[in-house]
Parts: C-alpha cells; sequence; structure tokens
C-alpha cells in the first residue's frame, strides 16, 4: 500500500464542498459513543463497547437491512471480554430507514485511524475532482459514489448483518474519478515497504495499484465491522466513479476549457 500525502496538481477556486465533507466527519466522529477511548483498546468497558455497537446498528447500513428494505427484528450483540463473551442488551433499531442510513453510515467511522486514512484521501483527491466538476455536482456525485458503494457491497453480502461503516465507499468514487481526470498527475506518496521514502509518482501507478489491492482482497471480501473492511464496496464505487467521469469527460474538459479561457487562467489540462 503507497500512502499519498501530496499532489502537484494546481486549484482554481477553493474546495469548499470536500473541506465542508471532512469537518463533517470530524464532528460526526466526535459525537460518537465511546470515541474518547477509541483507539485505546484497553480503556474501552464492555459497556462502553455495546453502546458503540448498538449505536452503529441504529444509525449504520446493514447489507441484509438494504437488500430487503427491512429494519432487522431487536437483537443482542456479543462482546467479547477477558471472562469471556457477553451478551449485551437487546438493541431495537426502531423507526431506521435503511435507505437513509447509508447516507448516515458515510459519516461514521469505527476509530481514529480510519477516520484519518480516509479523510487523508479525500483532501489530497476531492479538491481536484471538486475543481473539474464544481461545487453543487460533486456532493450530487460523492454522495452517489456512497450510495451505489453501500448497495453493491450488500448485493454480494445479501445475508450480512454487520454494519457497514465509513466515508470510504464515497472516498473510491472519487478516486476513480480523479484517475480519469488526471492520470498523470504527480502524487508525493509514502511507500511503507520501501521504509516509508517518499516518491513521485503519476497518479495512475498510485491510484491503479490502490484499486488492483482492493480488486484482489474482495475476492474474500468481509464484512465492514470491527477489523473487517468493505473491499467490495470500494471496488464497486472506484468503478462507479470512473465511470461518471468518463461519461461526462468531454462535457467536463469543454467546462473547463471555456472558464480557463474566460478568465485566463494559467494552468493547462
Amino acid at each position: 500500500m503507497v500512502i499519498p500525502i501530496h499532489d502537484q496538481n494546481p486549484l482554481r477556486r477553493r474546495p469548499y464542498v470536500t473541506w465542508g465533507l471532512i469537518a463533517i466527519n470530524l464532528a460526526v466522529f466526535l459525537t460518537e459513543p465511546g470515541v474518547t477511548h477509541i483507539g485505546s483498546a484497553a480503556a474501552q468497558t464492555v459497556g462502553d463497547v455495546c453502546k458503540q455497537l448498538a449505536y452503529f446498528d441504529h444509525h449504520a447500513a446493514i447489507p441484509k437491512e438494504l437488500v430487503h428494505n427491512k429494519v432487522l427484528a431487536p437483537h443482542h450483540n456479543t462482546v467479547e471480554s477477558v471472562a469471556g463473551p457477553v451478551q449485551c442488551p437487546a438493541v431495537d433499531e426502531g423507526s431506521k430507514s435503511p435507505v437513509l442510513s447509508v447516507l448516515e453510515s458515510m459519516f461514521l467511522h469505527g476509530g481514529w485511524l480510519h477516520l484519518l486514512g480516509n479523510m487523508l484521501f479525500l483532501l489530497i483527491f476531492g479538491n481536484n475532482v471538486e475543481d473539474r466538476m464544481g461545487r453543487i455536482k460533486f456532493l450530487v456525485f460523492y454522495l452517489a459514489c456512497g450510495y451505489v458503494a453501500a448497495y453493491g457491497f450488500a448485493a454480494g453480502n445479501a445475508s450480512s448483518t454487520e454494519t457497514l461503516i465509513g466515508a470510504s465507499g464515497a472516498i473510491a468514487g472519487v478516486l476513480g474519478a480523479y484517475l480519469v481526470m488526471f492520470p498523470r498527475a504527480r502524487v508525493t506518496s509514502l511507500v511503507p515497504f520501501l521504509l516509508f521514502i517518499p516518491l513521485r509518482l503519476p497518479a495512475w501507478v498510485v491510484l491503479g495499484f490502490w484499486f488492483a489491492l482492493q480488486a484482489i482482497f474482495a475476492n474474500g471480501a468481509g464484512v465492514a465491522d470491527g477489523a473487517g473492511v468493505a473491499y467490495l464496496a470500494h471496488v464497486v464505487g472506484f468503478i462507479f466513479g470512473a465511470l461518471v467521469a468518463l461519461a461526462f469527460r468531454e462535457h467536463l474538459v469543454g467546462h473547463l476549457s471555456r472558464e480557463m479561457r474566460d478568465h485566463h487562467s494559467p494552468y493547462a489540462l
């Protein structure tokens, strides 16, 4: 895995939507139960974990609910403790809407590492896609990618009752669009197996390698709760984002060319 830290791709306008999405993700994360303990498993009590799981059950997307558009019956979560498995109080999701839970799940994260990793990718790649698409279209595109990724994952895991949380499905769509729009943009990345040496690589190498890893892991994709990662959601989101960018590529390039001509922009395509 490579870790992008910067791209050489100048902007024509400030990416307010990208910044806003990052701010909302952070704000929502800070309101989650047990957030002060996240990242320190030893500090979490069984009660903390039960509250967090109940919160995710009530707000996050669950594949089985999405496929059948029906909320699960009240159920118990089981938490592993030093003394053995502990059954949490029954979770009744009440008036939860499966469709709206996809929107909520895009802003939920299971820990600081989960949140910061997603926000790093959104910050680096989202600003240029927003710049090319325009703010409103980018917001609609981002949310659409999240929905397609979630339902795509649900279709491949129809019986799963595990929660699907995180912005990575939507962000994967942004990465797919970036690859189509800026394949030759230089992305400075840290390479862990090279002792985190920073390398300046073309976007098609960085994002192509990222997508290849997701596709490989998706072959035996797990669920997106706990230690599981919804690789299939990443694959579906990325492909959808790339296809949307391809479908509207001529329109986007033409729109950008007109803006550059009208405003005498020095930036080349």
